[in-house]
């Protein structure tokens, strides 16, 4: 950050205030995966697109048959909150 290149603070502190700073992924379960791709009137395959996964992935974690990985959880937790337009 700019208070970091000014010397106003050390990397020791710059890597506490991020921690503070940025959100925790919560743990999706099947049915609130299934309710942020409703909620966005995408299909699977077309929710997978955008995911950059497959469909049968997404099939997967809305059957509560795999959970979507660190990665995954971030970008569905930004779908959830930002929709689609992100991607654009």
């Amino acid at each position: 950050s700019g208070l970091h290149r000014a010397g106003l603070t050390g990397k020791k502190t710059m890597r506490e205030y991020d921690a503070l700073c940025i959100e925790a992924v919560p743990a999706f379960d099947a049915q609130a995966i299934a309710r942020i791709r409703q909620s966005v009137n995408v299909s699977q395959s077309v929710f997978a697109a955008y995911l950059n996964t497959t469909t049968s992935t997404v099939r997967q974690w809305e059957q509560g048959d795999k959970k979507p990985s660190g990665m995954a959880a971030r970008l569905l937790q930004l779908v959830q909150k930002h929709g689609l337009a992100l991607f654009s």
